[in-house]
C-alpha cells in the first residue's frame, strides 16, 4: 500500500522548507508578477448550459441554487438524476464546508443527524467508476462526486451520493502552477516505479535528517519537472483566464468526476461557504439540503 501519508508530507516540504527565506525584493518581484498578468474576465456560459442540459434545483435553508448536468458524464449525471427524482437528498445536509475551497453534501447518515455526530461515510452502498473529462475543470460552481482516498481506492471511483459545489478562489500563473506541481509529485511518487524515492522519504521522515530530505527535494525537482510544465503547457488559454479571472480549485483536476455546473445561486452558495464550522468542517448550525428538484429535463 502506497504511504500517502509521507507523500503529503513532501508535497508540503515543497511549498516551505526548500524555499530560501524570501527578500523585500523577492516580494516585490513576485508581487509586481501577479499585478502584471493581463487576463480579460471571463464568466462561463451558464445560459448555454442551462439550454443543453438537464437542471436541477437544490432548495436549501439558506436559499435555492440551479446546476446543470453535464452530458459528458453520463454515469454520474443519471445517477444524481435518479436519486433527486427519488427524493434521496431531501432533508440531507450540507455536513462538510471549507471556505474557499467547496461545499459537500449527499451522505444519508447526515438527515437528522445529532449535532455531535461525524458524517461523511454514508452513501447509497454503490460507487461509480471514474469519468475525467478533459474539457471539465474544477472552476469555480463546478459540481463535482465526492470519493475515499487513493490508498483505499486507486481507482478513483466515485460516491454513490456524496457530491461538493467549488468555491475555490482566483489562481494567478504562479499559483496554478504551484498547484500542478504538487500533482506532478504525487503522480511521480504515486508510480510503483519510483518506490526507492517514497522508500528514501519515509526513512528520512522517521529520522528527521532534514539535511537528506532536501537533497532529496532537489533530486524530485528535476525529475518531476518534465511532468510539471506538460502540465501547464496542456492547459488551454481559455482555462488558464478562468481559474485567474473566475476562480477554482485547479489541484482536483484529473482526480474527482466533474458532472455538472451551478448556473444560478452563486450568492447562496457564498453564504454557505461562509458559515462557522467545527469538528470535521461540519457547520456548527445545519445547512439543510429541504429538497431538490429536476426543473428541466433534455
Amino acid at each position: 500500500m502506497k504511504n500517502i501519508l509521507v507523500i503529503a508530507i513532501l508535497v508540503g516540504f515543497f511549498s516551505t522548507s526548500c524555499r530560501p527565506k524570501s527578500t523585500q525584493k523577492d516580494v516585490i518581484d513576485s508581487v509586481a508578477k501577479v499585478v502584471n498578468e493581463k487576463w480579460d474576465p471571463i464568466v462561463p456560459d451558464t445560459a448555454s448550459m442551462r439550454k443543453n442540459s438537464v437542471v436541477v434545483e437544490i432548495i436549501t435553508s439558506m436559499g435555492k441554487m440551479e446546476v446543470a448536468l453535464s452530458n459528458a458524464t453520463p454515469k454520474h449525471r443519471d445517477n444524481f438524476l435518479k436519486l433527486v427524482k427519488e427524493g434521496y437528498y431531501d432533508g440531507l445536509l450540507f455536513h462538510r464546508i471549507m471556505k474557499d475551497f467547496m461545499i459537500q453534501g449527499g451522505d444519508p447518515k447526515s438527515k437528522n443527524a445529532k449535532p455531535s455526530e461525524s458524517l461523511g461515510q454514508g452513501g447509497p452502498g454503490y460507487t461509480l467508476p471514474a469519468e475525467f473529462i478533459d474539457t471539465l475543470y474544477h472552476y469555480r460552481g463546478a459540481l463535482a462526486a465526492a470519493r475515499t482516498g487513493d490508498e483505499v481506492n486507486p481507482t478513483k471511483a466515485s460516491s454513490g451520493s456524496q457530491f461538493y459545489i467549488v468555491t475555490g478562489n482566483l489562481n494567478n500563473t504562479q499559483m496554478l502552477r504551484d498547484g500542478l506541481k504538487e500533482r506532478a509529485i504525487l503522480s511521480f511518487l504515486s508510480n510503483d516505479e519510483n518506490m526507492s524515492y517514497r522508500m528514501r522519504l519515509e526513512t528520512y521522515q522517521n529520522r528527521g535528517d532534514m539535511a537528506a530530505m532536501n537533497v532529496l527535494i532537489r533530486e524530485l525537482e528535476t525529475e518531476i519537472k518534465p511532468l510539471w510544465d506538460s502540465l501547464y503547457n496542456s492547459l488551454p488559454a481559455k482555462t488558464r483566464q478562468t481559474y485567474a479571472t473566475w476562480g477554482g480549485f485547479p489541484k482536483l483536476d484529473k482526480e474527482y468526476t466533474i458532472f455538472g455546473f451551478l448556473i444560478s445561486g452563486y450568492d447562496v452558495l457564498d453564504q454557505i461557504q461562509q458559515v462557522q464550522t467545527g469538528s470535521g468542517d461540519r457547520p456548527v448550525k445545519d445547512v439543510t439540503i429541504i429538497r431538490a428538484r429536476v426543473i428541466k429535463e433534455n
